[in-house]
């Protein structure tokens, strides 16, 4: 078994103090244009320890976002954006002094990665944007737009618990919001085992600080197709239906470009972490059968 180092580096940036973490083995030396990046968002780089134990025989970053674990920010924002995200990503891609990376985005991660793109394509070869959770590119927009905008507002009305239920229960939603998503029954946290008191904190990066700049983002088309980065739109085959997968699959269809089925469902990469399990290892060659692949 090929032994693994892993480097923590830290990256001062604007709004923020980055850590990020450099896997490599003994015979790689220094970071090369092999370097791949596993990024999510809100999730940090806990989430890919077992995703990245498939790839020992390349160098493979994870970073913890702004807001998030180990990467705390300094600016007292509540809230931030996928273009800020996108800067400090090529922040870290530039203090590497890597040439082109591979980037596998998850969820959050994955739309921050299509803005990193359409500002800075030069600086990735390849993208495997995994089920992005963009509402903008859904046929049912203005629903799920208003439905994101009330998880946040009950986040910051009634705590974790009562909004976490409710993202819990649109996430797993199949099929489009109709007009009249406000009058279904509203599920209670006990139902996922969460909180139903309200313990005042206002921290949790994905209620608080993403859920409303992330699936409010709209990415430029144009200025994807214009860049000279490979991008590969991905959903899980368990997926289908889901408020991310279907935003994948639009996505997908407005590039231009065949939506990649994955194994699995939305963290189908996952191999224990946060309690959560899907099909890591046939995932990991899915995902490497993508990246070796030209065109």
């Amino acid at each position: 078994m090929t032994e693994t180092q892993v480097e923590t580096r830290t990256l001062a940036a604007t709004g923020a103090t980055l850590r990020y973490d450099i896997r490599s083995s003994p015979t790689d030396g220094e970071t090369s244009e092999s370097v791949l990046f596993l990024i999510g968002s809100p999730m940090g780089a806990g989430g890919f320890a077992t995703l990245a134990s498939h790839f020992t025989d390349r160098t493979v970053v994870t970073y913890d976002p702004r807001g998030v674990g180990r990467s705390p920010r300094t600016d007292g924002s509540a809230e931030t954006t996928p273009e800020e995200h996108a800067d400090d990503l090529r922040c870290v891609i530039e203090a590497l002094g890597a040439r082109a990376v591979d980037v596998f985005a998850s969820s959050g991660g994955a739309v921050n990665a299509l803005a990193l793109v359409e500002r800075h394509g030069g600086l990735v070869r390849t993208l495997v944007a995994h089920e992005p959770p963009s509402a903008q590119v859904l046929p049912d927009r203005e629903a799920a737009l208003e439905v994101c905008a009330d998880i946040h507002a009950t986040y910051l009305r009634d705590g974790m618990g009562p909004a976490m239920a409710k993202f819990i229960a649109v996430t797993s939603r199949k099929g489009p919001f109709p007009a009249t998503w406000a009058n279904e029954p509203v599920p209670s946290p006990s139902d996922f085992g969460l909180p139903t008191e309200d313990d005042g904190s206002r921290d949790d990066p994905l209620l608080g600080q993403n859920m409303r700049g992330c699936t409010g983002y709209r990415p430029d088309f144009a200025a994807l197709r214009a860049a000279s980065t490979r991008i590969v739109i991905a959903a899980g085959r368990e997926s289908e239906g889901e408020f991310a997968a279907r935003a994948a699959a639009e996505i997908a269809a407005t590039l231009g470009t065949g939506l990649a089925v994955f194994p699995s469902h939305h963290g189908g990469f996952l191999g224990g972490e946060f309690g959560r399990h899907g099909a890591p290892e046939e995932f990991a060659k899915a995902l490497r059968h993508v990246l070796d692949t030209d065109g």
